[in-house]
């Protein structure tokens, strides 16, 4: 009993900080309430916020009843084969340009009509269009309209042909403007082919410009007979003197590739010759044949 008592016994310090503890505790405990006790709730006038909503939806009323409806297609039905046919008759017999342009798109790539349902596969034209359209459509034998348009492109590409002077221009030299004289080269591709042309410090072959991206081997065989190129203009590297700012601008080395050269001189000294770069560890043949035209050896 007298172990108890003293253990709940507190000294008159002990005995103050406990009130002060117990007073702290309530008023922040009655403190929420008093706060509602005093407070006064905030009033929103919302009647001005409502007056703008009807407004708005007012406007937006008034904006779709002005908005001119559009007139329904009226089509004229006639006989026709869809491999013929050019947008004015198109829209005759009721496609919309939107529906013209998915065909066109479709021609473009390549595609034919081959049969009626051929037609009726193009997504957009809805299946209640394609029946009105199903009697009218005549398709002309697929062989004999493939030789016609052959022998029309055929007569164009001569007719072009003849009326277009060729140009030549030697492609180490030539800026923007010269290359784009050349025929199947635009503004980007003479950009593109001036920003290759300068990593790789000139081009020592043409067969080099199939390298530039998007020039692929079709648009190589359309230039190919209007271009000439001077080796001599080529910028080489000194491989004695060059450091890796200098060589990682060139497209045919690797960051590894440049970093093993770079090691060799400085363990073994100044390359003496091509040869020499075949004891490089990460240097094939291929490698080192595509680089010769741009390094020199100089002591």
């Amino acid at each position: 009993m007298k172990y108890i008592r003293s253990y709940f016994s507190f000294s008159r310090k002990e005995l103050n900080g406990i009130i002060l503890l117990l007073t702290l505790v309530l008023i922040t405990l009655s403190f929420p309430v008093i706060y509602r006790y005093y407070s006064e709730d905030t009033l929103y006038d919302t009647s001005n916020f409502e007056l703008e909503i009807l407004e708005l939806k007012e406007q937006i009323s008034k904006a779709r009843a002005h908005q001119p409806l559009k007139e329904a297609i009226k089509a004229e039905y006639f006989m026709f084969d869809p491999n013929m046919l050019d947008e004015k008759s198109w829209r005759k017999l009721g496609l919309s340009d939107k529906q013209i342009k998915v065909i066109y798109k479709y021609e473009s790539k390549g595609g034919k009509f081959n049969s009626k349902e051929d037609l009726k596969k193009m997504y957009s034209i809805s299946a209640e269009q394609y029946l009105k359209l199903e009697p009218y459509i005549r398709i002309v034998n697929p062989t004999s309209f493939e030789k016609k348009s052959r022998k029309i492109s055929f007569i164009n590409a001569a007719r072009e042909k003849q009326n277009t002077e060729v140009v030549m221009v030697e492609i180490n030299s030539a800026d923007s403007a010269m290359l784009t004289a050349i025929r199947g080269i635009g503004p980007a591709f003479a950009s593109r082919i001036i920003r290759y042309r300068n990593r790789l410090g000139g081009f020592y072959k043409k067969e080099q410009l199939k390298e530039v991206y998007g020039l692929d081997s079709a648009k190589f065989q359309q230039i190919d007979d209007q271009i000439v190129l001077d080796s001599k203009l080529i910028s080489r590297i000194d491989l004695n003197s060059a450091t890796f700012e200098q060589l990682k601008k060139h497209p045919y080395l690797t960051y590894k590739q440049m970093n093993a050269i770079l090691q060799y001189r400085r363990q073994h000294g100044p390359f003496g010759s091509i040869d020499e770069l075949n004891k490089v560890a990460l240097l094939n043949e291929e490698i080192i044949r595509k680089i010769e035209p741009y390094i020199s050896f100089n002591p």
